[in-house]
Formats: C-alpha cells, structure tokens, sequence
C-alpha cells in the first residue's frame, strides 16, 4: 500500500517579540480589579516566554508603533484583511525557503494553503507560484477557518492525494496572523487571545518516498454540546474568537472515550511520539490527564508554547518539525491531536519512516 510521508517541514516566524508587551497591554483594558488579578495569574501561569508579531508594539505597550492598535481604537476588519494581505506573502517565504522549496518547485504538483485569519483572492497560492516558479498547471486547494486543527486536515488531504496520484508531490503551508484579530475587552475569554496567541507559518513536502515520518490514519470526533466553547466568526471588527475557559475539562473527559479510535485500538504505551497542539498549559495537561500520559511525552509541544505561543494551525506543524529534526527512531510511532471550533478533534497516527 502506497504511504503518504511528511519529508521535511520548514518553519518561521515574524520578527518582533510581543509577549510582553501583548501581556500588558490587554492589562491597560481592565478596570475590575477581580478580573486583573485573574489575569494576572493566568499570564503567570501561562508557560509562554515569548511570541512573535508581524505588528511591533510601541515602547509603552499602549499599542503598535503603526498605530494598527490603541488601547482607544482597533481596526475593522478591511483594516485587518489589508494588513494580512501586505504582511503574509514575506513569511511564507521564509517558512518555503526554510523548506528548500526553491530546489523543490519545479516538481511540486499540489499546493494545500491552510489558514483561519487571512483571506485574500488571488492568495498566497498565486504568490508561490510566482515566487518560485511552480508550474501553472499546479492543483491548489485552500482548507479555511478550520482552527487550530487545520494543519491535520491538511495532511489529511494530502495523505488522499498522494495515495491516489503516487508520484504527486505536495506542498503543505499553514500561516496564520493571529495576532491581527485582537480584540478590546475586559472579558477573561477574549483577554486570553492577547495572552496566547502569536503568528507563525509552516511549509511541509509530502510525498511517497519513504523519508520522515509516514502517514498511518487519521480520526475525527466531535463534541457537539460543547460547540459553543470554540467559535471563531467574522464580525466588523475583525475574526472575534470565543475560547471558553471549561475546553480543558471537556477534553480531558472525551479524550478516554474517544482514545480507541484515535489509537485504532492500540494502547497508548505503544506510541513513543506525541505531538499534541499547545492549545495553552491548561489544554495540554488536559491531554496528558486524559490520555493518562507521561509528563514528559508532550515536551515537544511545551516547548513549542514557551518559545511561539498558540500560532492557530501552525503550531502542531512546529511541534512535528522538532519531532524531525530530534533523535527520533526508525519504526516508532505517534499520535498528533489538534482542537478547534465545534468542539471538535482532528487526530493523526504516524510513524518514524
């Protein structure tokens, strides 16, 4: 049977480290005191250093030196659109080049965008194939305002293609913008967008060639009476996101469930890798808890969160990259798991090619 494998995987992110400086800012919107200290102990307890911004914020942290944020004003979402427009083509050019694409392109006959804060037509489809000289008959699709998990969907897809079309060669890119679609807020729920999330694209090769780490299946779930704890809508000031402080608890409680059909079956101590999206600290022990897991098996994905944040779709891409390039073994196995809008799972097992 023909596998699909992911190859290689580049990543990158924007230039301007905002953690901080976001930190404080979303703290010049609260008036409660209550709310304050709450999230003044979350951000304590977040487990993030840093996260990085294509918006760079002014020394006082009272906004952006562009004035694209104000404590007194946020943008409507032309505003937004125009700026992922402007912004997105450069890092997914670094994210392709940290891939080789450039050797790559003439070769690739599929390209999968994946994104949920940024749309633009022609996109960045378009801008690839010119950059680095795609042919023009390339096959495109485009998996939007999936969430988090999107980046599984995405492999999903490929996974199909390549088991149909053996010789296809795919490129993979996520990019997502998060940190253009803050919103003004006193609210706990919506702070926690300042807190967590960050910008970050990747670029994956998927092809049949038995390199990296091979594609075994996939699983969905679906928890639909908890589908109002994520929501992403598109409203006049922007993508407004809902993340319900009880994702943690729901997860951790579907997880045991859920695990025989994510794993085929097998118990967990037969997966060796675990690359489980940093939803946040608290959604990651939620995993660990609900998938009765080691600590240390999701050091990958703390990792991620201490030094990128919650890059949306991105971010289980980055995880499986430091997968890569570790000291990984021939034959082990492993589990991805990403959450989004629904609430709703996408899983994936794979093992080391």
């Amino acid at each position: 049977m023909i596998q699909a494998h992911i190859n290689r995987i580049g990543t990158a992110v924007p230039r301007h480290q905002v953690h901080d400086a976001f930190r404080i800012f979303a703290g010049r919107q609260i008036i409660e005191a209550r709310t304050r200290t709450a999230f003044a102990r979350l951000a304590e307890r977040s487990q993030i250093a840093r996260r990085f911004s294509v918006l760079e914020p002014d020394a006082a942290a009272t906004g952006t030196t562009d004035e694209f944020y104000r404590v007194d004003r946020f943008p409507g979402t032309a505003a937004r659109m125009a700026r992922y427009e402007a912004e997105a083509p450069a890092l997914a050019e670094a994210a392709c080049d940290a891939l080789g694409l450039a050797d790559e392109a003439p070769r690739i006959t599929h390209i999968i965008l994946a994104t949920c804060t940024g749309f633009v037509a022609p996109g960045l489809d378009h801008h690839l194939i010119q950059r680095y000289g795609i042919r023009p008959s390339v096959e495109r699709s485009v998996v939007g305002f999936m969430g988090c998990q999107a980046a599984i969907n995405a492999l999903k897809l490929a996974h199909h293609i390549i088991r149909s079309e053996p010789e296809a060669r795919v490129l993979v890119l996520n990019l997502e913008l998060c940190t253009l679609h803050l919103q003004p807020s006193a609210e706990i729920e919506q702070l926690l967008c300042f807190l967590l999330f960050a910008d970050g694209c990747s670029a994956a090769l998927i092809t049949a060639d038995p390199i990296g780490l091979a594609m075994e299946g996939f699983h969905a779930a679906l928890i639909p009476e908890a589908a109002d704890q994520i929501t992403w809508r598109i409203g006049d000031g922007g993508f407004d996101m809902t993340l319900s402080g009880f994702v943690p608890l729901t997860l951790a409680r579907a997880l045991p469930g859920e695990a025989g059909a994510i794993l085929a079956g097998a118990p967990t101590s037969e997966f060796d890798l675990w690359a489980v999206h940093p939803g946040g600290r608290s959604v990651l022990d939620a995993v660990m808890h609900g998938l009765d897991l080691p600590p240390a098996a999701l050091d990958a994905s703390r990792a991620v969160l201490r030094d990128h944040g919650n890059m949306s779709s991105a971010t289980i891409m980055f995880v499986l990259q430091r997968m890569l390039a570790a000291d990984i073994k021939r034959g082990q196995r492993g589990c991805a798991l990403a959450f989004g809008p629904g609430l709703s799972a996408e899983t994936m097992r794979f093992r080391v090619a």
